[in-house]
């Protein structure tokens, strides 16, 4: 591959940024390593909501191809497609997931229609208008529509269905940005996504264990488990991705079904899918992510290692998968 001119896009953090937002760095760090070691130019560049300051930045470099690493603007989630919708409209080539495919795969519920057409399966989803649908026996998990990252998400979003007084509270919030999905007790699972030039492959699939929760604590993968590292959910929270034989079945089921949740929702360059497992050995796809972390203590980055790959050979791959386009 001939030498490119590669401006790196990232968010612009907000002046307070949390972990969760300010990871986007490591991310530009790896990349632009990664690019200098397969012999690229790489420039670093920050988009906000100001389109004209990116676009005339974006102009005046004059870029072969752009790494697309925009999370969000000002920490909204929904806001992410706007920065492949920018690339479009100048035409310069980007990596990952396109323009629409991206706003979709933003929405956790604009997901979960897409995948239910394609016949995977995925948990129960309420309307906050819809509670009095919930099911007595049934636990369910109170959601944030666009946010990635767990923001927000803790276990006092976890209820029963039972639960009026919760019920009650949750029907006062704003049903743009919030929604209630049904809790499945079981395994958790993740699987990370590449496209080749024979098409998406799946890199690894990981399991996140929970250790030494007690009975009554919500096995989940929330905000503190992600990004408090001194809480007890980050500490006893361990991903891990050498399997048993009696898994075996159940790890290529996983990957299969990644992959057509790939097709199902446009992806391109590199994604993650997310999974529970319930006690019949049920798969429920849980979330798509179209640009998940790849910061080198991500789920994604343990699983290239885990592959025997150099993060360099994903960057290559993402980058010629740009250019197809």
């Amino acid at each position: 591959m001939q030498s490119l001119r590669v401006v790196i896009l990232h968010n612009q953090l907000s002046k307070e940024a949390l972990a969760d937002e300010a990871d986007v760095m490591e991310q530009v760090m790896l990349v632009e390593s990664c690019l200098k070691q397969l012999g690229h130019t790489s420039f670093v560049l920050p988009l906000s909501l100001n389109l004209e300051k990116g676009k005339e930045a974006l102009l005046e470099l004059k870029p072969d191809l752009v790494f697309n690493l925009v999370e969000s603007f000002e920490n909204k989630g929904e806001l992410v497609y706007i920065a492949p919708a920018l690339l479009d409209a100048l035409k310069i080539p980007y990596t990952g997931t396109a323009t629409v495919p991206m706003f979709q795969s933003a929405s956790k519920t604009l997901t979960k229609e897409n995948l239910s057409k394609a016949g995977i399966v995925v948990a129960e989803g309420l309307e906050l208008d819809q509670l009095d649908q919930c099911k007595p026996e049934k636990t369910y998990i109170l959601k944030p529509r666009w946010e990635e990252g767990s923001l927000g998400l803790d276990e006092d979003a976890v209820f029963k269905g039972d639960n009026m007084a919760f019920v009650s509270r949750v029907k006062g919030l704003s049903h743009k940005d919030y929604f209630v999905e049904e809790f499945i007790e079981g395994r958790e699972f993740n699987c990370a996504i590449v496209a080749t030039r024979e098409g998406p492959r799946i890199v690894a699939v990981a399991e996140i264990t929970f250790i030494d929760f007690p009975e009554e604590k919500p096995k989940m993968l929330g905000y503190k488990a992600k990004w408090d590292e001194e809480s007890f959910e980050y500490k006893n929270t361990v991903r891990r991705l050498d399997f048993d034989e009696e898994d075996k079945d159940l790890i290529q089921l996983l990957g299969a079904i990644g992959l057509k949740c790939w097709t199902a929702c446009g992806l391109g360059g590199y994604a993650r899918v997310d999974f529970r497992v319930d006690q019949h050995n049920q798969p429920y796809v849980l979330e798509v992510n179209s640009n998940p972390c790849i910061s080198p203590d991500s789920g994604y980055y343990a699983a290239v290692e885990h592959a025997g790959m150099q993060f360099t050979d994903i960057v290559k791959l993402i980058v010629e998968d740009a250019l197809k386009h």
